[in-house]
Formats: structure tokens, C-alpha cells, sequence
């Protein structure tokens, strides 16, 4: 299963920033950013889509097949 959190925190680091500029630059709250890599259950999509532009991805619905 694809996480998210994990996907972020992969290429936060790979981009060599810190989950405080990585808040910063994207500009999503700490706590967010500590919570979204953290696995949590429950986050707001319009978030995750900003944490993802840093990277040039989005995610929506899909249909299963």
C-alpha cells in the first residue's frame, strides 16, 4: 500500500530539508507536516495536495477497476 506520509518524508529528506523547512517552503504548519509523516489517519486532501506540489504530484479519487 502506497503511504503518503512515507512518500514525503522520502523526498523531504532527499531534498535535504528539515520537517521546519519543509513547513516553511511549502507553506503548511509544523504540526501538519510532523502528523502527515507520521501516518495520521485523518488529514485534509487540500493539505496533501500542497505537501505534494512540492514535488511536482497530486492525489485525488481514482476509480477502482
Amino acid at each position: 500500500m502506497f503511504e503518503i506520509g512515507k512518500f514525503v518524508k522520502e523526498e523531504r529528506k532527499k531534498a535535504g530539508m528539515t520537517q521546519e523547512d519543509f513547513a516553511i517552503k511549502s507553506g503548511l504548519g509544523l504540526r501538519f507536516v510532523r502528523e502527515l509523516e507520521q501516518g495520521k489517519k485523518t488529514v485534509r486532501l487540500d493539505k496533501v495536495n500542497q505537501a505534494l506540489s512540492m514535488f511536482g504530484y497530486t492525489c485525488g479519487p481514482v476509480r477502482n477497476k
